[in-house]
């Protein structure tokens, strides 16, 4: 669905890089996470898809064409300071942003309708957006972007300003989104959103892309090899013949039950039938870093797009 090839941007006459050979792949119907730290360059991409901003050099494509202003009713974008009238009427501001998008009125209302009974808005039509609170001010954002129906949907911090109530029923209403196959990047602090919802996730940092890849294949990559065990009815002679020949970590005891972790790097089936040795296995599972450690450690070590934790879509 779109494609960055080598894109650059700078700014005050070159002293500012915002964006160094950057590229990526987002494959339609994918949510597609794009994270990094403040000032790492996202909304600089951002502002490129939307042609707010020209990129210095490099291309981007939608569906295989170069991006150009006739992409702009295919693309809806929530950014994270919020643009709309504080004293336009919500109405008023869903037909003007719809028109905005190439939208007829009636085409406008029908859709505004439908996201009005998603949401459980029917009663904010006539209210002015100074009326609404901060995260009913947000709902009314999301329908705005949604409206016109995007092929490619770009949401900046979309959970920014909901309660948790709320934050869950926008994350169902773009799922559901991606399930009528629209095309989703997420700029998002969130990592647990990012582990919930994202096929494929890029990491910028510095200006340039460190990692990217499936979600799954990252979060391997960054794995250390150590697993967690749980194990009752422990035979106690041949525990403490186990911890001889092996590093244990985090170990614990209660009620009954003995608890672990332990590297291994060899044969897991192997390791399995020590344990069994042992006593009864009640768990045993690989610890698989979350998304917000595979950032921390990222960011702290430098990766680079070349390095073996890439796996740039083809």
């Amino acid at each position: 669905m779109l494609k960055a090839h080598q894109v650059k941007k700078s700014y005050d006459a070159g002293r500012k890089t915002a964006l160094q050979d950057f590229s990526i792949d987002v494959p339609t119907g994918s949510i597609y996470g794009l994270l990094g730290p403040n000032g790492a360059g996202k909304t600089t991409f951002i502002r490129i898809i939307n042609q707010i901003t020209q990129a210095d050099s490099g291309e981007v494509f939608i569906n295989g064409e170069k991006l150009n202003p006739s992409h702009i009713r295919d693309i809806g974008y929530m950014p994270e300071e919020r643009g709309l009238y504080k004293n336009m009427t919500v109405g008023d501001q869903l037909l003007y942003f719809g028109e905005l998008k190439g939208m007829s009125k009636s085409e406008a209302l029908y859709e505004a309708k439908y996201w009005f009974e998603q949401l459980n808005i029917d009663q904010w039509w006539k209210k002015k957006l100074s009326e609404l609170s901060k995260g009913m001010a947000q709902k009314i954002q999301f329908v705005v972007t949604v409206l016109h129906k995007p092929k490619l949907l770009i949401l900046d911090e979309p959970f920014s300003g909901f309660d948790p109530v709320n934050a869950n029923l926008i994350k169902d209403q773009i799922l559901a989104l991606k399930e009528r196959g629209t095309t989703i990047i997420l700029s998002t602090h969130r990592m647990e959103s990012v582990e919930e919802m994202c096929d494929y996730v890029a990491l910028i940092h510095n200006s340039r892309k460190i990692l990217d890849g499936k979600v799954f294949d990252v979060r391997e990559q960054f794995k250390k090899n150590i697993f967690g065990v749980t194990i009752s009815d422990v035979d106690k002679q041949q525990f403490e013949n186990f911890r001889t020949g092996h590093r244990i970590d985090n170990f614990s005891m209660a009620n009954e039950l003995v608890s672990f972790e332990i590297s291994n790097n060899g044969n897991q089936n192997h390791l399995i039938s020590e344990l069994v040795r042992i006593g009864k296995v009640r768990s045993f599972d690989e610890k698989i870093p979350s998304m917000n450690e595979v950032f921390i450690t990222a960011v702290r070590d430098g990766h680079t797009a070349d390095a073996p934790v890439s796996s740039t879509i083809i």
